[in-house]
């Protein structure tokens, strides 16, 4: 567990079972989760039983779970953030910033690379992640649903060989 904010008795730490519907309750009224057709039923299959053989956080405020982060490890040099997600109602209180540098600091100390995927119409999202200092990659078109493109994100710490 690392605290974030002593004021507020916020924390990261490891996602458990009984997360489990609050994490669903985010996604499932969260966009672009909505807007790209993920249900209940979708998420209740990645998240039963907690991801396997990735990283999963939740940001803890005073109790109430308010975001989730999936990492999988050893990507292209670095990691890939499968997933970031904050609560609608904590948005605009830098959770996600905060979030998302707990998970640079763990990305940064293995490699150099971390990796993100955006959805093409998630303006938000889209400037979240260049103000954290992602570069947009490429897109990947008609990666999740049709007419619609996925944006591959890169922040790096330098080459993955310094010669």
């Amino acid at each position: 567990m690392q605290p974030i904010d002593s004021r507020a008795h916020t924390i990261i730490r490891d996602m458990r079972e009984e997360d489990r519907d609050a994490v669903i309750g985010i996604l499932t009224s969260s966009d672009p989760w909505k807007r790209l057709g993920f249900t209940a039923t979708d998420w209740l299959r990645i998240f039963a039983p907690v991801p396997a053989g990735r990283d999963t956080f939740i940001l803890d405020v005073e109790g109430t779970v308010l975001g989730i982060a999936i990492v999988r490890r050893k990507f292209l040099f670095g990691d890939y953030l499968e997933l970031l997600g904050i609560a609608p109602s904590a948005t605009g209180r830098g959770l996600g910033s905060s979030l998302l540098s707990h998970i640079e600091s763990l990305t940064f100390a293995r490699g150099p690379n971390l990796f993100a995927c955006v959805s093409d119409f998630n303006d938000a999202a889209r400037a979240f992640y260049r103000k954290q200092g992602y570069k947009e990659i490429g897109p990947m078109p008609n990666f999740l649903i049709p007419g619609y493109a996925e944006i591959l994100l890169r922040k790096t710490a330098g080459p993955a060989r310094k010669n």
